[in-house]
């Protein structure tokens, strides 16, 4: 029986080394013309930590990244709103708030397949069903069949765009830039956020003396000004932050920025169609205030090996992931969203208000919160 995974990102190449592991070698298909380091930073918790370690990948991961002690979030003068002690939750569930390039990500997820398991420049645009097969379509013209189909082709999925075509690709109110710098780092042991009138900040050491920062701003879908953005136009927009947001606006270059609209996946109304599974942002892509989207197309991979293997067939184990994961991925899709706009508020008045009733708020609420995310039995 042939497997094919369309998708080489963290929840294709995650769910090839774990379906490697019970003994299916899947054929990986990216669209891309080829896997070069691309993106900003990344997060993952202490559920994909806890992931990566069932698949045998933990150490090769987290000796590329570093673990952070906290995070914080501040008013734009600097001053703390809330903060999360993420050595506490390291104790409890394992390691957490760990921070990497996800380029470095993908290139050590990739070191764990076989070479061959995967092509690029294999852009599947359709797919049609005969018998119990199915026939891909590419863009250069070439077919390939396969008897499980699992699309993990990200948000704007051409498989669940077939299969669902009433899914719906959400705006989210704001844009983002992103950027990774040279900046003195490694003595940096909290990532931080900051809430403003003009806009959220966020500051995010990695490994090696690097940082990646983003900043969002709440604006209207694809606005044409927005997209001519440059580092001075950014440095404007938050000159009056608190150090050292100016001062990493100051050390970044025009060419390193990273731009694009926030958006994210409505709830989907299933996951498995018979032989074909979505997974990953073909699925449930979320907003990325939880810093969770990485972490939950982990969970995916994992999830799904374990219920091929206790299952007589893998259309029953579709079906079976799809009872586990829509629950708490759709969770975190709505959880994301909420955290977003409440991020996003720019009106002084409201967001004072906000600041206040956050700087309140028992820790015991937060607490629960991350019980319901990061203790996952797999």
């Amino acid at each position: 029986m042939k497997t094919v995974i369309l998708g080489a990102g963290i929840a294709g190449l995650t769910a090839g080394i774990a379906l490697n592991r019970i003994g299916i070698r899947a054929s990986v298909y990216e669209a891309a013309p080829e896997i070069k380091a691309v993106g900003a930073g990344l997060g993952l918790a202490a559920n994909a930590i806890k992931a990566l370690k069932k698949i045998g990948v933990e150490k090769a991961v987290m000796e590329k990244g570093r673990l952070l002690d906290a995070l914080v979030i501040k008013d734009k003068a600097g001053r703390q709103i809330s903060k999360t002690n993420t050595q506490a939750s390291s104790q409890k569930y394992g390691a957490d708030n760990f921070t990497i390039h996800r380029a470095m990500l993908h290139s050590v997820l990739l070191s764990f397949l076989h070479p061959e398991q995967v092509q690029t420049n294999k852009c599947c645009i359709d797919f049609e069903r005969t018998g119990d097969r199915i026939l891909l379509h590419f863009s250069d013209g070439s077919q390939d069949w396969t008897d499980y189909l699992i699309a993990a082709d990200g948000i704007h999925s051409p498989i669940r765009e077939k299969l669902l075509p009433d899914s719906k690709v959400r705006y989210a109110g704001y844009t983002c830039w992103r950027a990774v710098i040279d900046y003195p780092s490694d003595h940096l042991r909290e990532a931080s956020e900051t809430w403003g009138p003009n806009g959220r900040f966020g500051i995010v050491p990695l490994a090696n003396n690097k940082l990646y920062w983003f900043a969002c701003i709440k604006a209207k879908q694809n606005d044409a000004l927005l997209k001519k953005f440059t580092v001075n136009d950014l440095l404007h927009q938050f000159r009056e932050y608190h150090h050292p947001i100016p001062e990493v606006l100051r050390a970044t270059k025009n060419e390193a920025l990273i731009w694009n609209d926030i958006a994210d996946l409505a709830p989907l109304p299933g996951y498995a169609f018979g032989n074909i599974l979505l997974i990953g942002d073909a699925a449930h892509a979320t907003t990325p205030n939880m810093g969770q989207g990485a972490c939950q197309a982990i969970e995916d991979a994992v999830i799904l090996a374990d219920v091929i293997e206790a299952s007589k067939t893998i259309a029953d184990a579709f079906q079976i992931f799809e009872k586990r994961r829509m629950e708490r991925t759709q969770y975190i899709v709505k959880q994301s969203r909420l955290i977003g706009n409440l991020a996003q508020v720019q009106n002084k008045l409201i967001g004072s208000l906000r600041n206040t009733l956050m700087r309140a708020l028992p820790s015991g609420a937060q607490q629960k919160q991350l019980e319901k995310i990061l203790n996952v039995d797999f």
